[in-house]
């Protein structure tokens, strides 16, 4: 959904309203398989549980907004 760069330095991030369903979270999480670089990648959502895989970061949107740093 955004890719985020900032002096060189970038941030992947699909959003979505929740991961309620085995599809919705193949969907999300799959949208990184093109992308090689080790730059952080996230998959945000109102779901409280992290549910974090392969080396992408579940957020809550909350915890995500309120965070210092998203690295």
């Amino acid at each position: 959904d955004f890719v985020c760069d900032k002096r060189g330095e970038r941030l992947y991030v699909q959003v979505t309203y929740l991961l309620a369903s085995e599809e919705t979270v193949n969907r999300e999480f799959n949208a990184y398989d093109s992308i090689r670089d080790n730059f952080p990648k996230y998959v945000i959502s109102l779901d409280e549980l992290d549910m974090s895989r392969n080396g992408i970061k579940h957020r809550n949107i909350r915890d995500f907004l309120l965070a210092e740093e998203w690295n």
